[in-house]
């Protein structure tokens, strides 16, 4: 799917009939300095998302250091890269690092990355509308990026609103968890019983509840933890920007920068299964840059540098954690077989 996707930002490229061998020439020369500089922000950005999860798993007395938060989260980069849906997939790949150590924190740890999400989404929301503010005062706000944002916009609300409201609502999310258990049921026809899983589930969605209370009831700690959020947030716009002027290319704003970027994370985070990781992507992005005013061809070697760093430094970075993590476990697991347990005889 990966490849696919380039292959389709690339056929976009020669729609534009923009000349690749000058991308290519300028990708030659850019500003190196500041494009490291960029990359150190790329990762940085990961380390303050992992701060801001780390942060809520530490108030629910889940035992997980910031090293291992931030691997994880390595890891689940690499996961959202290579399985469609990446709004969620990444999200269950931690859940099961830690419940695999210990499983009996499964609800506490769901209750941190909803929180988590719902905090994402909620600068997400609010980066959509300072970008529009921003271009619509400056008037460089078309009206095909303005109904893209409006419509966003709205999305986000809905679903966000939805979110809350089945943190809240206990007995809502107990009724979901067991019509799920009954259709898997039905559908087996009686072959699964699900009994213990049910109860299982049950145990872990009355953890989440009471998880949730707590962040209710400590506004510092949800504070603390969107503050690095929005860290992480900005790190990525000044990745962006960044880029921009590595091309020398100084004419751009922050409010196009904003807004582009923030459209890109709010599509991506809509949990409908969509391969929304490369190719996608790119043509959005460099397509928001052309209505904005940036030329086409400073939009398509921006788009290529950012994703670079914000897609492709990552899943190689993802991809070796992810390696060292489960190499590490089946060592781990291998150990653990081989020890035999010596009896003593008694003569």
């Amino acid at each position: 799917m990966l490849m696919l996707g380039l292959i389709a930002f690339v056929a976009y490229i020669y729609l534009f009939n923009v000349d690749i061998q000058q991308i290519i020439a300028t990708l030659q020369q850019i500003d190196t300095p500041l494009y490291v500089l960029a990359a150190i922000f790329a990762v940085l950005n990961v380390f303050f998302f992992s701060l801001s999860w780390h942060s809520l798993l530490n108030f629910l007395s889940v035992k997980l250091s910031v090293t291992k938060s931030f691997l994880y989260v390595w890891y689940g980069i690499f996961v959202d890269a290579v399985i469609p849906g990446e709004s969620i997939s990444g999200e269950i790949s931690k859940l099961y690092l830690i419940t695999r150590e210990d499983s009996t924190v499964s609800g506490k740890v769901v209750a941190s990355l909803v929180a988590e999400r719902l905090m994402g989404m909620g600068v997400n929301l609010a980066s959509l509308l300072v970008g529009m503010g921003i271009l619509l005062a400056l008037g460089q706000a078309s009206g095909l990026v303005l109904n893209i944002t409006v419509l966003l916009v709205i999305a986000l609300s809905i679903f966000l609103t939805l979110l809350a409201f089945l943190c809240v609502k206990e007995k809502w999310t107990l009724r979901i968890v067991g019509g799920v258990i009954r259709f898997v049921e039905y559908v087996s026809r009686g072959r699964w019983k699900l009994t213990k899983i049910r109860e299982e589930v049950t145990t872990a969605a009355r953890m989440f509840h009471d998880s949730m209370k707590e962040f209710r009831r400590t506004p510092k700690t949800i504070f603390v933890s969107t503050s690095f959020n929005a860290i992480s947030w900005i790190l990525d716009l000044v990745v962006v920007y960044l880029v921009f002027l590595s091309v020398r290319y100084y004419a751009i704003h922050w409010g196009v920068v904003i807004l582009t970027y923030s459209i890109i994370v709010a599509i991506k985070a809509v949990p409908v299964g969509i391969p929304f990781e490369a190719g996608l992507p790119e043509i959005a992005m460099s397509s928001l840059f052309i209505w904005l005013g940036v030329p086409a061809q400073t939009s398509f070697t921006v788009t290529i540098l950012s994703r670079l760093l914000t897609m492709w430094l990552r899943f190689f970075i993802g991809f070796a954690v992810q390696q060292w993590i489960e190499i590490k476990q089946v060592k781990v697991a291998g150990k653990d077989s081989k020890t035999v347990p010596i009896e003593t005889e008694k003569t």
